[in-house]
């Protein structure tokens, strides 16, 4: 069925009723057109009924295969095809940097030399669906009037077609894809004569035909005898399928590139144990000529020949990009990406050198490098303003690639700029685009002149296009985490304050997940002859709950400078967190301290217990009364517990983040802690928080804020 969407103000959906159609009009017009633009491959897209997908209905040219990732796809793809439907215009792709530039999701797949033009099929009243058609990498970069012409005729003429079929009621359904592979027949029937065919056959050489899906239709003895397979065993399969050792993607990639780029292929493979063979593919439009040699210079020098031989540089697979995307996606902050960069794309690519330059206000900033023995060489690009003639600053300013085979090369487009020292005798600069937005530029460096073959520059810049996600991601996260920490740091106290009979310390560590940011707080507060004490924890791990703690840490340094007593200190905080109306809730410990007296003076609001350490080194649970959370009941009253403090007692307050932990019993975690609080308690304060935290298991992992807070008692000056 056609799908159609009326593109007018008002009425429904244009709807397709089922009937049957006898001419393959999709077909017949793909052809068509085709010939008349010297197209190599196309396709015809139709927008399926109620959804705006798009699904290919027939494919002209070059196996499915080749579109595969593409058969369905929605019109909000980043695609060229999906593009022509959505803006109802032809979208022109000229090659494949233009490619990798504009569509790197296309460019990973497809890493080689053609051009592509995608237009709407579609009428005043409605959308239809979309063509794509290619030609080879020789295609001139600009798409000519003759052609745009021809191209937008056709199209319209078909969606014509498929209005008429519309509105007959006629389906118009997928057919079958014009590719016509060569048939199987006898060695002269494939020549033309038999005695070609017995010059064929006397050959010292090796040759193969293949049609269009890499079957082999014919094959001489002296390819059999290269591959060390018998020709009826090769004839009617898969060169890559039939001989177990080119089964590697690879060799499998050569014929894919020589029939969508049309030009003349080679790669070298390893026959075991020891003959390196030579294959070279020739396409044309109905299949491709493969001639197998001995490669007798790659069988003395050994791989490395193969690494730089015929095939060029042997750059990452299509496991290893996927590998590296996933990789990228794991990165949090912008060394994490630099450092990944560093450890896995660059060797990857064969990358000595590497530079990470970000932008902001106007200027160039050096966000990481390696490579480089000499860091000044590199760091006085920082703070470079981006009008600046450099490569770097060009590439991030024009979106454009940039690659230079040698110093020479380099300085004859740049006679003034001096690249950073240290060997390096080849660059590539490559901007990084995110979401349309130029965020850095990355510099990969080679200490030997180095050509960059066209497929290479396609790799590399696809790679630029996971790199900048990953960078621009990585950037939003490093200021999310410094707001994150300035505020939390804004919001407790920066120190604790000196105080006679009492020797305190604190401890506060954010959730590792999210913002690493939380409502978890604590509070010394200085008085006459006297000092309070708070440690709360308000519901959540984000700004609201940090926001609604700053709050409440006020609230209860105000009321406790007023002189209110513990217990209405809290009722007050209570009804003060009902009047917010901030629908969190908050737990809360609240004490007042009389070092001189060694008393203090406790009141709870749904909070975990206190832990005392008397002198003698026991820990007592401080099970407190109390009431219910703050911020549930406005007349929820507080009782208070009057606890002994004598010289040498340590009082440890904490948030439940510090005794909380999946899997683990709450009271075992609350015992473990008592325990380890008996055995080290009478070191330094500092280092038994420390251990406290450790010991707890939230050191590096954590799903809850954790806050701590230490009060011991110290011989007083006497009572008052």
């Amino acid at each position: 069925m056609v799908g159609v969407t009326d593109r007018r103000a008002s009425g429904p959906p244009f709807r397709a009723t089922p009937m049957p159609v006898g001419r393959p009009l999709l077909s017949l017009t793909l052809a068509a057109l085709m010939d008349d633009v010297h197209a190599h491959s196309g396709a015809v897209y139709l927008l399926t009924p109620d959804e705006p997908v798009l699904e290919m209905a027939v494919m002209a040219g070059l196996p499915r295969a080749f579109a595969a990732p593409w058969e369905r796809l929605g019109l909000s793809a980043p695609i060229p095809v999906a593009e022509a439907a959505r803006d109802r215009r032809l979208v022109w792709v000229g090659g494949e940097e233009e490619m990798a530039r504009r569509y790197p999701r296309i460019s990973m797949v497809l890493p080689y030399p053609f051009a592509l033009a995608a237009l709407p099929v579609a009428t005043d009243r409605a959308m239809y669906g979309a063509v794509f058609v290619t030609w080879p990498g020789a295609h001139p970069p600009d798409l000519s009037e003759w052609e745009r012409d021809h191209l937008t005729a056709a199209c319209a003429r078909l969606a014509m077609r498929l209005e008429r079929a519309h509105e007959k009621g006629h389906p118009v359904r997928p057919e079958p894809d014009l590719l016509a592979p060569a048939p199987m027949a006898s060695v002269a029937g494939t020549l033309g004569t038999v005695e070609a065919a017995r010059m064929v056959a006397r050959l010292p050489y090796g040759l193969c035909a293949l049609d269009l899906q890499g079957r082999i239709t014919f094959a001489n003895a002296a390819a059999a005898e290269l591959l060390g397979v018998p020709v009826s065993t090769l004839l009617g399969t898969q060169l890559w399928a039939a001989v177990a050792w080119l089964n590697d993607p690879v060799y499998e990639d050569r014929y894919r590139a020589a029939l969508l780029s049309q030009q003349p292929t080679s790669f070298v493979a390893l026959r075991p144990p020891a003959d390196w063979l030579s294959f070279r593919l020739h396409p044309s439009t109905n299949g491709l000529s493969l001639r197998i040699t001995r490669a007798r210079a790659v069988a003395r020098e050994g791989r490395a020949a193969f690494q730089h031989g015929e095939t060029g540089t042997r750059l990452v697979t299509i496991s290893q990009v996927l590998s590296l995307a996933g990789a990228l996606t794991e990165a949090v902050g912008v060394q994490d990406v630099v450092q990944l960069v560093a450890d896995e794309i660059a060797p990857a690519v064969g990358s000595q050198g590497l530079v990470m330059l970000g932008s902001g206000a106007g200027r160039l900033h050096v966000l990481g490098h390696r490579g480089y023995p000499d860091p000044h060489a590199v760091e006085r690009f920082d703070g470079m303003s981006l009008t600046e003639r450099t490569p770097g600053t060009h590439a991030l300013r024009s979106g454009v690639p940039a690659f230079f085979e040698s110093l020479a090369e380099l300085k004859r487009h740049y006679p003034d700029n001096d690249p950073p020292a240290g060997s390096m005798a080849a660059w590539a600069y490559l901007p990084l685009i995110a979401s349309g937005r130029p965020v850095g530029t990355w510099v990969l460096a080679y200490a030997e002149p180095h050509p960059f073959p066209a497929d290479e520059r396609a790799v590399l810049t696809s790679l630029s296009g996971l790199v900048a996600q990953a960078l621009d991601r990585a950037r939003l996260y490093d200021a999310k985490h410094r707001l994150a920490h300035g505020l939390q740091a804004a919001l407790l106290p920066p120190s604790l304050p000196a105080l006679p009979g009492i020797e305190a310390a604190a401890r506060y560590l954010p959730a590792t997940q999210g913002m690493e940011i939380g409502g978890d707080f604590y509070d010394l507060v200085p008085l006459a002859g006297e000092a309070a004490a708070v440690i709360g924890d308000v519901q959540g791990h984000n700004v609201t709950a940090a926001g609604l703690m700053g709050q409440i840490r006020t609230a209860v340094r105000a009321y406790t400078t007023v002189g209110q007593p513990p217990g209405e200190v809290m009722s007050s905080t209570n009804r003060l967190l009902i009047d917010l109306g901030a629908e969190l809730f908050a737990s809360c410990v609240y004490l007042r301290l009389d070092p001189a007296n060694g008393q203090v003076v406790m009141a709870r609001a749904g909070h975990p217990p206190p832990l005392l350490r008397r002198p003698d080194g026991k820990v007592r649970v401080l099970d407190l009364a109390g009431g219910p959370l703050l911020g549930i009941d406005p007349g929820a009253t507080y009782p208070t517990t009057e606890v002994a403090l004598p010289p040498g007692s340590l009082l440890t307050l904490y948030t439940d983040g510090l005794i909380e932990s999946p899997g683990v019993d709450i009271e075992d975690a609350l015992a473990g802690l008592a325990d380890r609080l008996a055995e080290i308690g009478d070191r330094p304060l500092d280092e038994v928080a420390d251990s406290l935290v450790r010991h707890s298991g939230t050191a590096d992992e954590r799903v809850d804020d954790v806050a701590l807070l230490l009060l011991r008692a110290t011989p007083a000056q006497g009572p008052r």
